[in-house]
């Protein structure tokens, strides 16, 4: 099978209460610095909020240079407060890391974990990544394909197309080709366009199951 897809979070408002107001009204109006020192000085203080928001600033480059390791330390910060896009966004961080360095995918696996005790489906699906792949932990697909399930069953388009591309294809569970389409079919009617290559290539093998 080709590369699986890996989710990405997409909401990355900023976390916003309170004190938060001014730094909010720069960060909008594109006054990066200013709103970056005003979540630095509340993150030093302990609050998740500033920290996450000064993590998620430090990793796009707003109001300093993109730093990964700084945006790993905030993430940790309110990771460690059991935040659970913390600890969605610093595994994620950790996996990619893995290219350079294979002992980042088992801090990669321990984030992921945290965050699916916190029910996050983008994090199963990943988890389910490194299961798929055998990185930070031994190569298994039957695990892999029951963390994709959970994470398609809970509404996410990455994970529907893995869970169809191995319903369709993979050696390693039984086969199941309508189960395969109306996977896809779900990805694709939620916008994910690469589903679609998928459903061609079913249709044209087992052209029953497309009845649409």
């Amino acid at each position: 099978m080709k590369k699986v897809i890996l989710s990405m979070v997409t909401s990355v408002a900023l976390l916003c209460a309170g004190g938060f107001e001014d730094a909010v009204v720069y960060y909008k109006q594109g006054e990066f610095a200013p709103a970056m020192q005003a979540f630095e000085a509340l993150a030093k203080e302990g609050d998740l909020k500033a920290q996450y928001n000064l993590a998620m600033m430090y990793s796009k480059g707003e109001g300093d240079a993109p730093s990964t390791t700084q945006a790993m330390k905030w993430y940790e910060k309110a990771a460690n407060q059991n935040h659970a896009l913390s600890q969605y966004n610093l595994a994620k961080l950790y996996h990619e890391a893995g290219a350079k360095d294979p002992n980042a995918y088992k801090k990669a696996k321990f984030w992921y974990e945290k965050a699916i005790a916190n029910d996050l489906p983008e994090a199963y699906n990943n988890l389910a990544v490194l299961y798929m792949e055998g990185k930070g932990v031994a190569e298994d697909q039957p695990k892999a394909f029951e963390l994709f399930k959970t994470s398609a069953q809970m509404g996410n388009a990455d994970a529907q197309v893995n869970v169809g591309r191995m319903y369709a294809w993979s050696q390693q569970i039984i086969q199941d080709k309508m189960k395969a389409y109306e996977n896809l079919k779900k990805a694709l009617d939620a916008g994910k366009s690469e589903a679609s290559h998928h459903l061609d290539r079913l249709c044209k093998e087992s052209a029953w199951v497309c009845k649409d």
